[in-house]
């Protein structure tokens, strides 16, 4: 092929017409909105693989259907780099640009301009793996991929319905296989058993593992943990919940990391299940993040979101490398947010580099890879470790000059195996959650304890247009409106601990106003307070003015 296929686009792409007054937008996350809605767009996805595909000399790029923690009616669409990573950057303009291209003459026309511009050598091989999540939307809006797929005479892979870190996990095995960098075996089996085979090195000879229980948040997460218990066997026990995913309405409905952590809540269906003392973990809908709780011997719930682990994994890495005799060549730095807790950026800042970059895997993950080792979690759950190839390379040839320090280096090596550095990976990073509480012989108390958390708050302000807010410092000060931020700077500083920002939503009309402080209500206040400004700010009708702003 050296032209575009335009006959063979023109006869598909009728089968998938734009609607009028439809945009859509390729975020961070992919499209994602109602999956009734995006027939046209799986379309054009398809095609556009093909083109990444092509324009990175015939590599394997991921197509992942999944609407992740959104509730069941919404699905979406992303695609996955060669390396397992988010499609580059300036490539989201392009699908933006495709998928609202209005009619099919606009299409090809968008499609030849692309080629054109990116020199784009349309001789060469196209190659795809793809796969869904469990939503009842999902099977049609593969079957418009396909179509774009066929489109462009794609060399297909379909991987099932499986969760996005398996997906991106395949891409990187695939387009990694038969080199020095092999990532492993190419397929979900070769997934389990590689995490599963390091775990179990790394808990070995540590006393007997007690049952965890995994809310599945009745997704695809329930399929591969499924799979995963049985590989793991006794050395962790698993007790699977909310695995109803042929039901329609359960997914994510009470249940998931994404509810427990927006209500701090256990799910309503796990309330019997739990007993005090005993620990047990949330995934969202597509398996990416993870978020740990437990119930006191008073039955009080205490949440362990992605802050907590951050600072339980990041301090047992650098304890390692110390063990090791690493620590002067290896340097294991930590990424956050704003939202992350000022309890756990205290106590990360004391004992390793910390950066704040502005919110979104894609600045976490860029950031993490410029440490040797970088650990990056959003407080929603969502994160993993990078280890840089460099620092891979050092574990391979160093020599370790001790038992003990032979001991850790190995106990690095597996962690390299166990981590799905990839994507955050919530089955993956719940093994590397256990083996650290394997090997500190901690409950979820003493966990819990490494740290207080501050009190905080996180409120909702509807907007008529969110990019009148500006933001700078990665989105800690606000630069518009002007004089907004003066008045937060004065409010905030009439609470003990109290800090607060205002950054707008990416994707919808709102802004979002976080704050903590010291106690409780403080925080409570500081956060309606501040939305109050916000109100006012954009001219929001004081008869609205929601009551608890006053």
């Amino acid at each position: 092929m050296t032209s575009l296929p335009v006959d063979a686009i023109r006869a598909l792409a009728a089968q998938h017409p734009k609607p009028p007054n439809v945009t859509f937008q390729y975020g961070t996350a992919g499209f994602r909105t109602l999956g009734n809605a995006l027939d046209p767009v799986m379309f054009r996805v398809g095609i556009l693989a093909a083109l990444r595909s092509k324009r990175l000399d015939g590599k394997t790029i991921g197509v992942m259907v999944t609407a992740s923690h959104n509730p069941e009616p919404d699905n979406g669409v992303k695609l996955v780099d060669p390396r397992g990573e988010m499609l580059e950057a300036s490539w989201e303009a392009y699908a933006t640009k495709l998928a609202n291209a209005p009619t099919t003459d606009v299409l090809i026309s968008v499609l030849e301009t692309l080629v054109q511009n990116l020199k784009i050598d349309l001789s060469k091989p196209a190659r795809v793996v793809y796969a869904r999540d469990t939503r009842p939307s999902g099977a049609a809006l593969i079957a418009s991929v396909e179509d774009g797929f066929k489109a462009m005479g794609v060399e297909a892979r379909n991987a099932g319905v499986t969760t996005t870190p398996v997906l991106h996990y395949l891409v990187k095995a695939i387009n990694t296989k038969g080199t020095k960098d092999s990532y492993g075996d190419d397929s979900e089996e070769g997934y389990l058993q590689k995490l599963s085979t390091s775990f179990k090195k790394l808990v070995a000879g540590k006393p007997a593992i007690p049952p965890l229980i995994i809310d599945c948040a009745n997704g695809v997460g329930a399929i591969v943990a499924e799979k995963l218990a049985k590989h793991l066997g006794d050395t962790l026990p698993i007790i699977l919940q909310n695995t109803a995913i042929d039901t329609i309405g359960a997914l994510n409905n009470a249940c998931g990391a994404d509810y427990v952590k927006t209500s701090q809540r256990l799910p309503p269906s796990l309330s019997s299940v739990l007993k005090p003392g005993q620990r047990a973990c949330s995934l969202d809908g597509d398996a990416d993040r993870l978020i740990y709780y437990y119930l006191d011997d008073r039955s009080q719930f205490h949440m362990l979101d992605g802050d907590k682990i951050a600072a339980l994994v990041a301090a047992f890495i650098v304890e390692l490398t110390k063990s090791a005799g690493l620590d002067s060549q290896i340097q294991v730095g930590i990424v956050q947010t704003a939202y992350a807790n000022g309890g756990s950026t205290k106590y990360l800042s004391e004992r390793l580099p910390v950066k704040c970059v502005p919110t979104g895997v894609k600045h976490l993950h860029h950031a993490a890879e410029h440490y040797d080792i970088g650990v990056y979690f959003e407080a929603n759950g969502h994160g993993t470790v990078l280890f840089s190839p460099d620092t891979l390379e050092k574990l391979s040839t160093y020599q370790p000059s001790t038992p003990a320090q032979h001991t850790a280096l190995n106990h690095l090596i597996n962690l390299t195996n166990v981590i799905n550095q990839t994507v955050g990976d919530a089955l993956s990073d719940m093994l590397l959650v256990e083996v650290v509480l394997a090997h500190k012989s901690y409950s979820g108390i003493e966990w819990n304890s490494l740290y207080v958390d501050l009190p905080n708050r996180l409120v909702k302000v509807v907007v008529a247009d969110r990019h009148l807010f500006k933001t700078e410092d990665a989105e800690r000060r606000l630069v518009s409106p002007p004089g907004l931020q003066a008045k937060i700077d004065e409010l905030v500083r009439r609470y003990e601990g109290g800090r607060s920002f205002v950054r707008p939503s990416g994707t919808e009309d709102v802004v979002r106003v976080y704050a903590e402080a010291a106690v409780r209500a403080q925080a409570d206040e500081l956060a309606f307070r501040v939305a109050g400004l916000v109100y006012d700010e954009v001219g929001g009708d004081p008869a609205k003015r929601p009551s608890e702003f006053l």
